[in-house]
């Protein structure tokens, strides 16, 4: 049985920076329709404190989702023959809307645009969209593992792309965690013991189902039927820190590893404070004290929350040596683990090439 391996990776960081001044104007809600008394300047303090986020990346108003999952999309496949790709998976959850028509536009998919751009021929180079929420380009990987693991495919393309600027509600504190990118991979067949060594999912939707879900803005007189995405910050945060540790481990243990043995955690960005939480939670699961400073690369500092960006641009910017002189060499394992609406999360060990 083949093992899945990335072979190149590419990445869409918008170059324009929104520092957290931009918010200093904004008239903020809460969920009632009452607005804050604290002044913005204490709000933009304390979400800085909270999420480590002193900017994040907006794309310009003329580029869609498909346009900038396109452009990691080219990256990753620079000197690869496109024609041969058997699968084009792009996770994303929000679709093609424009900067001045906030719908959402998924017919055709965003995979079969993109595969349009890359005016791709071939008509068994399957194309389609997954919906996971945050986890959504891991979750793709994922599924990229088993086509070729079952020998249905032997080169899958994975992107995440996300334009969270547009579907984030200006009235509501929220929208200065979210912002835009894409990552993208190409997970090709290998006989070698590198790549994918293991993987788990978890969905949890009992009590959680709706802990990010969309709805009208926190403006009490904003008038129309946009949605905005709205999330329950407290909650999530508490499930996460809660559970994500537990599935790492058992992921770990699933391919036989311990702690000790991971070289790095990428862990998705969505919250500084708390993917620290996580880890100091999973090393405790371990009963180990030490937490090596540099195991968990962060970028939310600067590129805020992209949702199914955060993992492939951040393992893009590490494999070219771009991200704080964090490095992976051959033999390395790595965790990746994500969590996100569903409430989903997900992890998978790889052993670099």
């Amino acid at each position: 049985m083949p093992n899945s391996v990335i072979t190149a990776t590419g990445s869409y960081i918008p170059p324009k920076a929104v520092p957290n001044k931009h918010f200093l104007d904004n008239d903020f809600f809460d969920a009632d329709g009452n607005k804050f008394e604290r002044s913005n300047d204490e709000i933009v303090k304390k979400l800085n404190e909270i999420t480590g986020i002193r900017e994040r990346r907006y794309v310009s108003d003329g580029l869609t989702t498909s346009d900038i999952a396109y452009m990691a999309a080219e990256q990753a496949l620079d000197g690869t023959d496109r024609e041969n790709l058997d699968y084009i998976i792009v996770a994303q959850n929000f679709g093609d809307m424009k900067a001045d028509n906030v719908r959402t536009d998924m017919v055709p998919t965003i995979a079969s645009r993109v595969k349009n751009k890359l005016r791709i021929k071939n008509p068994y180079t399957i194309a389609f969209d997954l919906h996971f929420g945050c986890p959504g380009w891991l979750q793709a990987t994922i599924m990229a593992d088993y086509y070729i693991k079952s020998g249905d495919a032997k080169r899958v393309l994975v992107i995440g792309a996300e334009i969270l600027s547009r579907v984030s509600d200006p009235h509501d504190i929220d929208c200065m965690i979210y912002a835009d990118g894409a990552g993208a991979v190409l997970v090709e067949a290998t006989n070698q013991d590198v790549g994918i060594l293991s993987h788990i999912t978890r969905t949890d939707t009992f009590d959680e189902a709706y802990l990010l879900w969309l709805d009208k803005s926190y403006h009490p007189q904003r008038n129309g039927n946009d949605l905005f995405i709205k999330m329950q910050g407290h909650e999530i945060y508490k499930y996460s820190v809660r559970t994500v540790p537990k599935v790492v481990k058992k992921n770990l243990d699933q391919a036989g590893f311990v702690l000790s043995d991971i070289k790095k955690i990428l862990i998705h960005q969505a919250n500084e404070k708390m993917d620290e939480a996580i880890i100091k939670r999973l090393f405790k699961l371990y009963d180990i004290k030490e937490i090596p400073a540099d195991i968990m690369p962060m970028m939310i500092s600067w590129s805020g929350n992209s949702s199914v960006a955060t993992l492939p641009t951040m393992f893009d910017l590490i494999q070219k040596g771009k991200l704080d002189n964090h490095r992976l060499e051959s033999g390395d394992i790595a965790v990746f683990a994500s969590v996100g609406a569903g409430m989903n999360i997900n992890s998978m060990v790889y052993r670099m090439p």
